[in-house]
């Protein structure tokens, strides 16, 4: 603070609601456009453009944990992202259940991250990240109930 009671410039930001009600927001609108995404890459199997969204949000905190520079992070990061390429690909061919587990699983693994802060300077990213992956996994939910065809 300066001497009149303002912040100054180099001041660091509080950690505030505002940042992390804003990430709810967006993963909410980036979840429905993630449950949309087969619209857009029409000429591919649903299950195979869901499959390549698990893996590429998985492989995010690859690049979070290269960012915080610890090799125990970046280890730990890798292993987690393969796990849901894994997962992503045993859907391809699998059960459209087995998306619904990789992105409710990534949503879990969202959450231990903003409770942890395991890799450093994420504060808004895993809100929004388990946001979009449990809207996606909800609506997912929807079309394999309502009987939607994946192939």
């Amino acid at each position: 603070m300066s001497a009149a009671g303002k912040p100054r410039a180099d001041a660091p930001l509080v950690a505030g609601k505002q940042p992390v009600r804003a990430a709810f927001v967006w993963g909410v609108v980036f979840g429905a456009l993630q449950a949309a995404s087969p619209l857009m890459f029409w000429w591919l199997d649903a299950k195979t453009v869901y499959a390549l969204g698990l893996a590429l949000i998985a492989s995010i905190y690859i690049g979070f944990a290269v960012a915080d520079g610890r090799w125990l992070v970046i280890a730990f990061e890798s292993n987690v992202a393969a796990i849901f390429v894994i997962v992503a690909a045993a859907a391809v061919t699998g059960s459209p259940w087995l998306l619904v587990l990789g992105l409710a699983g990534h949503g879990l693994k969202d959450l231990w991250q903003h409770r942890s802060q395991f890799v450093a300077n994420t504060r808004w990213w895993p809100p929004f990240c388990l946001v979009v992956d449990w809207v996606a996994a909800a609506l997912i939910t929807v079309e394999i109930v309502a009987g939607v065809d994946f192939s």
